[in-house]
């Protein structure tokens, strides 16, 4: 880590997004080995990203497009 994304962190935190949605934002950009730890870490969140990923649009099958 560094001073940058320390205050790259502060940015973030004070933009106030939702604390899942910076979980599934580190997954996209995570390396091999970070992926791996925060998919140990957030196994259910992993599992959301995976299936979003690739449902249409990001719709599950329960939700209904607005």
């Amino acid at each position: 880590m560094s001073l940058y994304d320390y205050k790259v962190s502060r940015r973030l935190a004070r933009d106030d997004e939702p604390f899942y949605a910076l979980i599934m934002a580190a997954m996209r950009r995570a390396d091999t080995d970070n992926l791996n730890l925060l998919k140990l870490a957030f196994p259910e969140t992993w599992d959301e990203l995976e299936m979003r990923y690739h449902a249409p649009g990001g719709y599950l099958p329960n939700e209904i497009p607005a």
